[in-house]
């Protein structure tokens, strides 16, 4: 039996440009560049790979989610 062995994947960053947007793990991670948007169905992808959604909520690269984050929500 053949096994196949897989490296892990390389951390999501399709950002080229200059300067480059601020990765996923940064505080400001939702400023970097639009890649692809679809508006009828409420998400952007980022260039940093974070997917954001228009109640504000996001799915990081390694696959957490952050929950809306509105800034009128007073804690």
């Amino acid at each position: 039996m053949k096994t196949t062995s897989r490296r892990p994947a390389p951390p999501h960053q399709t950002c080229t440009h200059q300067p480059a947007c601020p990765p996923a793990q940064a505080p400001d991670h939702d400023a970097a560049s639009i890649v692809t948007t679809h508006p009828k169905q409420g998400w952007s992808l980022l260039c940093n790979g974070i997917v954001t959604f228009d109640d504000t909520g996001e799915l990081l690269p390694d696959g957490r989610s952050v929950t809306p984050h509105r800034p009128t929500d007073v804690h």
